[in-house]
């Protein structure tokens, strides 16, 4: 599978605007670097119409590269630095030298064609949140997994059983080289973009996604928690607090805690006894 590298001129006020925005039109990546952006997207999801209609309002220029699988390991490789959340999670590449002093957790991985690196604020704060609370001999669901990131911490933190998916065959696949890598014995991934087939139920689930995803699951995801199971998500901006929340109180939600990192929120939601 191909990847379309679309890099927009953009200015740093604008760049969390437009990953929000291109996030609901399929890309799946992002690059933040001096006054540019650049966001990825499979070949089979990129409409150029698409992104031309919510880049219009900013006025900027755009460039579009093509990427092969085959040259995506060079591309991150070249990209990549090691990430360090405080002193309890550290994510670096093979490549490179462990961390000193050592964080509570490290985590190795190769991104390959899948996203998830722990730079980008949205997983940084998930990590934050996955701190504060106990994975042990918990049941753990993990919604949208990307590189595993969180489902290896999470089976790192002592979770009696990880359960993974994402839509992507190229991230269940690195993910599970990741799961071998890091030697996490409690973690399995299959390809889903759907939650029909998943029971649980779960003490807690993680999921760093979209707002839309975010929406259209939120019932489901109440289904797979116990009474008093942690639900973490991620991927959505302050200004859509409201409406998240709109969707999960009434499916059974309670808001506990909140960070705000870079433009983007995380939020820690806890399943109510009854619905």
């Amino acid at each position: 599978m191909s990847h379309i590298a679309i890099t927009l001129q953009a200015s740093e006020e604008q760049t969390d605007l437009l990953i929000a925005q291109l996030s609901e039109i399929g890309f799946e990546g992002f690059e933040e670097q001096p006054d540019q952006l650049v966001a990825y997207i499979p070949e089979a999801d990129f409409d150029e119409a698409a992104l031309q209609a919510v880049i219009l309002p900013y006025g900027i220029t755009y460039t579009k590269e093509t990427i092969q699988q085959t040259n995506w390991n060079a591309l991150w490789e070249s990209n990549f630095e090691p990430v360090q959340v405080d002193a309890f999670c550290g994510i670096r590449a093979s490549f490179h030298p462990p961390f000193t002093p050592a964080p509570a957790y490290e985590i190795v991985i190769t991104p390959k064609m899948s996203f998830g690196t722990g730079h980008h604020a949205t997983t940084s704060s998930m990590i934050r949140l996955m701190q504060e609370i106990s994975f042990e001999g918990k049941r753990v669901f993990d919604f949208g997994t990307g590189t595993g990131i969180l489902a290896i911490l999470a089976d790192m933190m002592g979770a009696a059983e990880v359960d993974a998916i994402d839509y992507d065959e190229w991230a269940v696949n690195n993910t599970i080289e990741n799961i071998a890598t890091n030697q996490t014995q409690h973690t399995k991934v299959w390809q889903a973009d759907n939650l029909d087939a998943v029971t649980g139920p779960y003490d807690i689930v993680l999921a760093n996604i979209n707002l839309n995803v975010l929406l259209r699951f939120m019932s489901d995801i109440r289904r797979l928690l116990v009474p008093g199971g942690i639900l973490l998500l991620s991927g959505i901006m302050p200004s859509d607090e409201e409406q998240i929340l709109a969707s999960a109180i009434p499916a059974g939600f309670s808001l506990k805690e909140k960070i705000e990192k870079n433009n983007w929120l995380a939020l820690r939601l806890e399943a109510n006894q009854q619905k």
